[in-house]
């Protein structure tokens, strides 16, 4: 492994893109620390602790910001405008066949378009969180003395926010473009990693006041450890059919022939359903913010509660929607059949054409519906656990699973960005 960075360090260009990555993973942590003006920060940080966020979607909202939504810094919406208006855009990219025909049949010019209106959507979308934002801060007096209500404040905050999530888009493209690439993705895990070490050090000083009983916290680690190994195995598990090409003539040489499989992996959708599910289960909470009465109420408190069973049901199901959505999206079963038709190929008893497509979809649907499970499962059951157990002192467990499978999907990802580059230049690669 060791040997292994030496040789990608040599690599000028990659040296480059990684120290280039590093630099905008810097400047992203540099922003966390500003807060934003006009905001009491030491009495923000005394609501949070005193309403016991940990384990809510504000809770949620300052795992994914890594700590800046509770100190209302200027990247404290973090990436979630970006998050919902790719979903919001990639949902109308369906329903509106001009987006759909600009997005297949576009080119490049099109995806730039597309890219675009993403953009435009969320600095909208960024106005929206931002102003709801606002109103917790003027509904809780949680502003400093005197601008409670001021416009000059509201305007200032607002687009404060708003700026903040258009610049951490913007850093996102810039290590996609010139960096080691998943720009968004390593945002995001930046964002929960550098949470773990204030939960861990809150968890142990629990153990020492005698709130958290010590093999609680050694199970919830070894519970941890196996998740990371399910998700490892689960993440490079595919399901390969067997696929046969035919011998042709071309000349004097003969082509075809030969066995090959069609390899569909397991998890298609990586991390994504993850995140997307998490946006629109916090949308409710995001309403919640413009009346303060909202905050309290039977709704927010009983469904919308990331430790209430109604909300584990709903975020299991958006999780089994938008794996099959991206699933739907990334693979298509006809254009696959009529690949293999073209080239000679098929799948050994399964006419080519219909009969093939047919085939691959009934295989799609089925470790879709797997991957799906399994992310929900392991997004879920800490939920659960939180909600038989009651244990307060376990910091975050609520959010363990989804920030876990997130640190781990985001790293696989990155380490094979890598692998591909090395593997370009004739080294050996971080996989084995």
């Amino acid at each position: 492994m060791l040997q292994t960075l030496r040789n990608a360090w040599k690599i000028e260009d990659l040296r480059k893109k990684i120290l280039f990555t590093l630099l905008i993973v810097l400047l992203y942590r540099l922003g966390n620390a500003v807060p934003v003006p006009f905001v009491d920060v030491e009495k923000l940080q005394q609501y949070f602790t005193a309403s016991n966020m940990q384990g809510t979607v504000f809770g949620l909202y300052n795992v994914m910001s890594g700590g800046a939504f509770s100190h209302a810094t200027i990247f404290a919406l973090s990436i979630q405008p970006y998050i919902n208006a790719s979903i919001i855009i990639q949902l109308l990219c369906i329903a509106i066949p001009a987006l759909e025909r600009l997005q297949k049949e576009g080119g490049e010019e099109g995806r730039k378009k597309i890219a675009s209106i993403t953009r435009y959507s969320t600095v909208v979308i960024g106005l929206i969180q931002g102003f709801a934002y606002y109103m917790m801060l003027k509904n809780y007096q949680l502003m400093d003395t005197g601008f409670t209500g001021n416009i000059w404040a509201a305007i200032v905050i607002i687009l404060t926010f708003t700026s903040g999530s258009a610049l951490i888009m913007w850093l996102g493209e810039q290590i996609t473009e010139f960096g080691i690439g998943n720009g968004i993705s390593i945002i995001l895990f930046v964002s929960i990693v550098a949470r773990f070490p204030s939960d861990v050090a809150q968890q142990i000083q629990n153990v020492a006041n005698g709130t958290l009983p010590w093999w609680l916290l050694v199970l919830t680690y070894l519970g941890g450890l196996l998740l990371i190994m399910l998700i490892v195995l689960v993440n490079d598990a595919e399901r390969r059919i067997p696929v046969q090409y035919s011998k042709r003539v071309v000349g004097r040489k003969m082509y075809g022939g030969q066995s090959t499989h069609l390899p569909m992996k397991v998890n298609m959708s990586g991390v994504l359903p993850i995140i997307f599910a998490q946006s629109i289960a916090t949308i409710p909470a995001t309403i919640c913010m413009f009346v303060s009465k909202w905050q309290d109420s039977w709704l927010m408190t009983n469904v919308f509660n990331t430790n209430t069973w109604p909300y584990a049901v709903i975020y299991l199901l958006l999780i089994i929607f938008f794996s099959y959505f991206y699933s739907t999206i990334q693979f298509n079963p006809i254009e696959v059949a009529n690949n293999l038709k073209k080239n000679g190929g098929f799948i050994p008893g399964f006419r080519a054409g219909k009969p093939t497509s047919d085939f691959i979809q009934k295989v799609l649907n089925k470790i879709t519906l797997f991957g799906a499970i399994y992310l929900g499962i392991i997004a879920v059951v800490p939920i659960i656990i939180s909600m038989v157990s009651n244990v307060e002192a376990l910091t975050g467990l609520s959010l363990g699973g989804t920030s876990i499978i997130i640190v781990v999907g985001v790293a696989l990802e990155t380490v094979r960005a890598l692998e591909a580059q090395m593997v370009m230049r004739n080294y050996k690669g971080f996989l084995n």
